[in-house]
C-alpha cells in the first residue's frame, strides 16, 4: 500500500484552473474550504462557462445559469475571485491561445499553489476523461512553465504582467501522491457548495440534489481527506 505525503502547507495563495462550472466542486471543494478557514487565499478561473452541460437547455440560458451557480459555490468555500475565459464548452482547443490566458491569469493572481483536473485520457479502466478535462489540464501544466518565462508570451509584458513562478502544482487525479486532511465543518462546506450547481446535478439525475452532493464529497473525502497528485 502507498503511503500518501501530506500536502505542502507553507504557502498563501492557489490559484484554481479548470474547464467548467462544478469543476472545482466535485475533486477539490473540501481542500478550499480548509484552507480558506486557515486564512489562505484562493482564486477560481473557468476556461467556459458550462454552458453546453445542460440538455434540453440553450446555451443563451444555461451559460449565465450556470456561472450564477458557480459564484453561489464559491461563496459557500470562501472564494471571492472567479474569471470565466469564455472558451467555448465542450470544444476548449489545448494550444497557445489557451496557454495564454492561463499564464496570464498566473502571473495576475501570482499563486504558490495551482491547481487543475485530470489531464490524462482517462480517470480508470474504462472511464475515459472528457475533451475539455484534457486539453485544459495539459494547458495548464504547459502555462505553469509559460508564465516563468518572459519570451514566450512576450505581450503578457507590455499588460504589465511580470514573470512568475509557480512552487507546487496539484492535480485531482487518478494517480495522487499527496492529500490534504480535511475537517468535517470543511466537508460540509463542499457539500453546499456542490449541491448549488443545483440545475445541472437535476439534469444529471433524479437523486436529490443534496444527495447527490453528499455522496460526491464523501467519495472524495473518504479517511478525512482530499488526494491530489503534485508536481513540484
Amino acid at each position: 500500500m502507498t503511503v500518501l505525503e501530506q500536502f505542502p502547507q507553507d504557502w498563501q495563495r492557489a490559484l484554481v484552473l479548470v474547464a467548467h462550472p462544478d469543476d472545482p466542486e466535485y475533486g477539490m471543494g473540501a481542500a478550499v474550504a480548509q484552507w480558506t478557514a486557515a486564512g489562505k487565499e484562493v482564486s477560481y478561473v473557468l476556461a467556459s462557462r458550462g454552458e453546453a452541460g445542460i440538455a434540453g437547455m440553450s446555451p443563451g440560458e444555461s451559460g449565465p445559469l450556470r456561472s450564477l451557480e458557480q459564484q453561489n459555490a464559491c461563496a459557500r468555500v470562501g472564494v471571492t475571485d472567479l474569471v470565466f475565459l469564455d472558451h467555448p464548452d465542450g470544444r476548449i482547443e489545448e494550444g497557445l491561445a489557451l496557454r495564454r490566458d492561463f499564464a496570464r491569469e498566473i502571473r495576475r493572481a501570482r499563486p504558490e499553489v495551482v491547481l487543475t483536473l485530470n489531464h490524462r485520457d482517462e480517470w480508470g479502466p474504462g472511464q475515459w476523461n472528457s475533451a475539455d478535462h484534457r486539453a485544459v489540464g495539459r494547458a495548464v501544466l504547459d502555462a505553469v512553465g509559460d508564465a516563468d518565462n518572459e519570451w514566450i508570451f512576450p505581450e503578457l509584458l507590455d499588460e504589465g504582467l511580470s514573470r512568475h513562478k509557480v512552487r507546487w502544482v496539484a492535480i485531482s487525479s487518478p494517480q495522487p501522491t499527496h492529500t490534504q486532511a480535511v475537517t468535517a465543518m470543511s466537508i460540509d462546506k463542499a457539500v453546499a457548495s456542490l449541491a448549488e450547481h443545483r440545475e445541472y446535478l437535476r439534469a444529471l439525475s433524479d437523486v436529490p440534489v443534496e444527495e447527490q452532493a453528499r455522496k460526491q464529497i464523501e467519495m472524495v473525502t473518504a479517511g478525512g481527506a482530499v488526494a491530489f497528485e503534485v508536481y513540484g
